[in-house]
């Protein structure tokens, strides 16, 4: 893990996810036998810090995590990653479950987790200056605001993993310099967007608005074991190339050249091992 590149800090939702790999999927109200199952830290800005310091960049995690069993498990995970935690966690806090299934023959996931319920509402203070970038991935309003506001004042380059719709991204999308969204991602037409917008469709093409030039990346087309994180590789290695100097077009090459890779490899660490 790299500590000379760039430095970035990611703010939002930090999870235990439990994985189990299945060649059929369960029957209702039946069971199957998985075939393969890992437990590991999860959440959008969790994984994306993950993938920026395998890059060889200094990521800071801002997330609750807490000090139960739980969140001790995160702690392992974020160590092992090489990311440093600014844990956002009040007395008692634990960070929440995601139950995740992933169909080994075409690597589609299905999700069930809390989400980020239970995120409180009040956080330490969250100082952006110093770092290259600022990823947020929507989770944690208050954490998210102070973070951006902090970003903005000290001039830091901020990028939104925009996946869905959540009511805060009104108060975030003005004062961001990027948005990374899903396909499925829809703004009120009164929230202004920011100069940098990109907008990602699975294996299909991304689209990108850069200060009013529009244009496309390609996606490489690769085998698919896994897509399960792929979003996350995508915005964290986005983040590293924006935070070295990269230009839109090309960061996104970069980015999209990471989260196919990361498909051809179950879970969501073992592809890190071979950066």
């Amino acid at each position: 893990m790299g500590r000379s590149g760039p430095r970035g800090l990611f703010v939002g939702l930090a999870t235990i996810d439990v994985i189990s790999r299945v060649a059929e999927s369960p029957p209702r109200n039946g069971k199957v036998t998985a075939v393969r199952q890992d437990v590991s830290g999860g959440g959008p800005a969790l994984n994306a810090a993950a993938v920026f310091a395998a890059l060889g960049g200094r990521a800071v995690l801002a997330a609750p995590v807490g000090d139960t069993a739980l969140g001790h498990l995160v702690r392992d995970d974020l160590d092992a990653c090489g990311v440093e935690l600014l844990d956002l966690a009040p007395p008692g806090f634990a960070p929440p479950v995601s139950a995740v299934t992933v169909h080994a023959p075409t690597g589609d996931r299905q999700v069930v987790s809390f989400d980020g319920s239970g995120y409180p509402d009040a956080v330490p203070p969250i100082q952006a200056g110093g770092f290259d970038v600022l990823l947020l991935d929507g989770h944690g309003p208050a954490a998210a605001r102070a973070a951006i506001r902090s970003a903005v004042a000290a001039g830091v380059t901020t990028v939104l993993d925009a996946g869905r719709w959540r009511p805060v991204f009104a108060d975030l999308l003005p004062l961001a310099g990027h948005a990374v969204c899903s396909a499925d991602f829809r703004a009120p037409e009164n929230v202004p967007p920011p100069p940098v917008v990109a907008v990602t469709d699975g294996a299909g093409p991304i689209r990108y608005r850069d200060r009013g030039v529009e244009g496309t990346v390609d996606v490489p087309a690769l085998p698919v074991v896994d897509t399960l994180g792929a979003g996350d590789v995508l915005h964290g290695a986005y983040a590293f190339a924006i935070a070295r100097g990269e230009a839109v077009a090309d960061a996104l090459r970069f980015a999209a050249g990471h989260a196919s890779g990361k498909c051809r490899y179950p879970g969501v660490r073992a592809w890190l091992q071979t950066l």
